[in-house]
């Protein structure tokens, strides 16, 4: 059986040592892409609340165009 001895303790911590930085930079770059990501949705969802106002403008500008020349009653 192998003795443990303080060199080969000092070996395996350095090779942890190393492969949790390595882990660190990893996740550092992950969370740098997620912030990205999050505003781009963020972006797309204002696009579409904006979108979604104009087209309830354009409805509601086609609707008095149709009343105006009488191609729908009017329900009030």
């Amino acid at each position: 059986m192998a003795d443990i001895t303080n060199e080969l303790l000092y070996e395996v911590l350095k090779t942890l040592q190393e492969g949790v930085s390595g882990l660190r930079d990893d996740m550092r770059d992950v969370k740098q892409r997620l912030t990205s990501l999050e505003m781009k949705v963020g972006i797309l969802h204002a696009d579409l609340a904006n979108q979604s106002a104009r087209m309830d403008r354009i409805d509601s500008r086609l609707e008095r165009v149709e009343t105006r020349l009488g191609l729908v009653e009017n329900a009030q």
